[in-house]
C-alpha cells in the first residue's frame, strides 16, 4: 500500500477573506514543494469563526459550491498535482446555507462536497443561526491518493459518521475544526484517536489557532490549534501542531497500516448491525 504525504493547516484570522485565501494558496505551494499529495484547511477557512455571534452580515461569506473559491483552488490543484479539502460557507440559494467541505482531485476536477450534519447551538457556537444540517449523507471520494471522507468539527462527537465513512471505504477522514478551550481540550485528545481505532482509519484533525480579537474584541475566542494526524492504531503520526502559532503541518501516512490493524482487531467482522436497530429509532 502507498505512503501518502498529507499537509494540513492551522491559521489565525488575518482580518479579511482575500488575505486568508492568499495565505492558504502560499501554504499549498509550500506543501507541494515538500512533496505533499493532499492538503486540508481548517473549518470555514476563508473567514473568521462567526459562530461566536448571531449577525446576518456574515451571510456575505457564503458562496456557491462549486463556485469562486473552489474554482480558484481547483486551478491551483491542477497546477501542483495535489488533492485539496476546502471547508467553506456554502449558499445553495438565498437563505439556504451550509457548513461545507469541497473535495478537489489532483487534476483539478471537483469531486463533490460534504455538508456538516450536526449543528451546535450554544454560547459562542451559535451555528444554527448560520447553517442548515447537512443532507448529502456521508460521501467518500476516490482521489489520486486513495479514498477519503470528511467530518466537520462538531460531527466528531457522534460515532455514527465515522463508522459510515469507514464502511463506505474511507482510508483517511479529514476533520476540519474551530474548537475553543474548555471541556473540549480533553475530548480533542481522545475522540479522534478513538474513532481511528474503532474504524481502522487515519484521521487528520486540524483546528483554528489564535485569538480573533481583531474581529470580536473582548468577546473573542482563543482557538488552540494542536492539529494532528492519527493512525488506525490510535497513535499520533508525528507530533501535534502548536497550540498558539499558525502552522503548515506535513505528515506521511502509511496506508498499509489499515490492513495490518484491521486484521489484528476484527471490529468489522464482529459488528452486529442486526442488534443495533434501537440506535436509529426516532
Amino acid at each position: 500500500m502507498a505512503v501518502v504525504r498529507v499537509a494540513f493547516t492551522q491559521a489565525s484570522w488575518t482580518g479579511d477573506k482575500e488575505s486568508m485565501i492568499a495565505l492558504h494558496e502560499a501554504w499549498t505551494r509550500e506543501a507541494a514543494s515538500q512533496g505533499a499529495q493532499v492538503i486540508a484547511f481548517q473549518e470555514l477557512f476563508t473567514g473568521p469563526y462567526f459562530g461566536i455571534t448571531q449577525d446576518s452580515a456574515y451571510y456575505d461569506y457564503a458562496e456557491s459550491v462549486p463556485g469562486p473559491t473552489t474554482e480558484r483552488f481547483a486551478a491551483l490543484a491542477a497546477e501542483l498535482g495535489i488533492v485539496m479539502v476546502l471547508p467553506v460557507y456554502e449558499e445553495e440559494q438565498p437563505g439556504v446555507l451550509y457548513n461545507t467541505a469541497a473535495v478537489i482531485d489532483a487534476d483539478g476536477s471537483y469531486l463533490g462536497k460534504y455538508r456538516k450534519h450536526h449543528i451546535p447551538h450554544l454560547p459562542k457556537f451559535w451555528e444554527k443561526f448560520y447553517f442548515r444540517p447537512g443532507n448529502l449523507g456521508y460521501p467518500v471520494f476516490e482521489t489520486a491518493v486513495g479514498t477519503i471522507g470528511v467530518n466537520i468539527c462538531y460531527d466528531r462527537h457522534f460515532p455514527e459518521g465515522w463508522r459510515a465513512l469507514a464502511l463506505a471505504g474511507a482510508e483517511i477522514v479529514f476533520n476540519p475544526n474551530a474548537t475553543a478551550p474548555g471541556i473540549s481540550n480533553k475530548l480533542w485528545e481522545i475522540e479522534q484517536p478513538a474513532a481511528a481505532v474503532a474504524n481502522g482509519i487515519f484521521v487528520v484533525a486540524n483546528n483554528r489557532v489564535g485569538l480573533e480579537d481583531n474581529e470580536y474584541g473582548a468577546e473573542a475566542v482563543a482557538f488552540y490549534g494542536s492539529s494532528y494526524a492519527v493512525g488506525p492504531d490510535g497513535s499520533l503520526v508525528g507530533e501535534s501542531g502548536s497550540a498558539t502559532e499558525d502552522e503548515l503541518i506535513v505528515r506521511d501516512l502509511d496506508l498499509g497500516q489499515i490492513r495490518e490493524v484491521r486484521e489484528r482487531w476484527q471490529f468489522f467482522r464482529d459488528r452486529r448491525p442486526d442488534a443495533y436497530g434501537s440506535l436509529v429509532a426516532p
